[in-house]
C-alpha cells in the first residue's frame, strides 16, 4: 500500500472514528440519525417500517430518498433475508442482487452510488449516473453510468442469508470512503465534472430481501446545500435508477 493510500485513509477514518485522546483537536464523532416512515420518499418499490423503526424490503426493487438537508456520510445497518420471490434485471439488463446507498440524489438520473453487490459477485462498487439536463427516467434510462476505479478496496466473503452487516459511506470533498463492519474497505475520488450536482442522500435495493435501518449525520452549517428548489418536496414514483 502506497504512503499516498495509507494518508488519504487516515484522514477519511476520521470521519467515522472518535478521537482517543480527550485534548486532541479532531472533531468529535459524527451523531447519526435514523431515517424511516414520512421521512423517507419512496420513488420504487415497496420500503415498510416497523413499529421499532426497522425498514423492511421484500419488492425486487426498491428506491428512496430522505426528505431533508443531511451531510452525504450514510450507514444501513441490514439483515440480509435472501433472495426476493421475483427477480427483474437491472435497467442495464444485468441480473444482480445488491444493497447500496445514494450519496448524492439530484434525480433518478443524477446520482452518486455506492452499492454492496451480493451476487453474482460479492464485492463494493461506486459509480456516478450523471446525464446533465435529464431528469425523467424515460429521458436517460440507464445511460451516463461512470464506475469509480478505486486507489484503495479490500475482497469481502459472499453475504449468507440472515447474516448482519454495516455499510458506512462519506463524501468528503472529491474522496469516497467505505467501511464494512467498521474497517475501511473501498477508497477512491471522483474524477472533475461528476459531481456538478447536488441532492439529498438515500439507498437503493435490487433482488434481495432486507431488515435494516437507515442512518444519516446531521448537516454541516458551514456546508452550503446546492440542492435544486423543490427537491425535497417532491417525491414521485420513478421506474428505477
Amino acid at each position: 500500500m502506497t504512503t499516498r493510500t495509507l494518508t488519504i485513509l487516515a484522514g477519511l477514518a476520521a470521519t467515522f472514528c472518535a478521537p482517543s485522546d480527550a485534548t486532541s483537536p479532531v472533531e468529535p464523532p459524527l451523531q447519526f440519525r435514523r431515517f424511516g416512515g414520512d421521512s423517507l420518499c419512496v420513488t420504487n418499490g415497496v420500503v415498510r417500517t416497523l413499529a421499532d423503526g426497522v425498514l423492511t424490503v421484500e419488492s425486487a426493487s426498491s428506491r428512496a430518498v430522505v426528505r431533508e438537508v443531511t451531510a452525504p456520510k450514510v450507514e444501513i445497518r441490514f439483515r440480509y433475508l435472501g433472495p426476493t420471490e421475483q427477480s427483474k434485471p437491472l435497467a442495464s439488463g444485468e441480473m444482480r442482487r445488491q444493497i447500496g446507498i445514494k450519496l448524492r440524489a439530484q434525480d433518478t438520473c443524477n446520482v452518486l452510488y455506492a452499492m454492496w453487490h451480493i451476487e453474482p459477485d460479492s464485492r463494493l462498487a461506486v459509480s456516478v449516473k450523471r446525464n446533465p439536463d435529464k431528469h425523467a427516467h424515460a429521458e436517460c434510462g440507464a445511460h451516463g453510468y461512470n464506475n469509480i476505479k478505486p486507489w484503495y478496496s479490500v475482497a469481502l466473503p459472499p453475504i449468507r442469508p440472515g447474516e448482519q452487516h454495516t455499510l458506512r459511506a462519506a463524501l468528503v470533498g472529491g474522496e469516497v470512503t467505505l467501511m464494512v463492519d467498521g474497517k475501511t474497505a473501498w477508497g477512491g475520488t471522483i474524477g472533475p465534472g461528476f459531481l456538478d450536482f447536488d441532492g439529498p442522500v438515500g439507498f437503493r435495493t435490487d433482488n434481495a430481501r432486507f431488515e435494516f435501518e437507515f442512518l444519516a449525520a446531521a448537516a454541516d452549517p458551514a456546508i452550503e446545500s446546492h440542492i435544486p428548489p423543490g427537491t425535497l418536496d417532491r417525491c414521485e414514483k420513478s421506474p428505477g435508477d
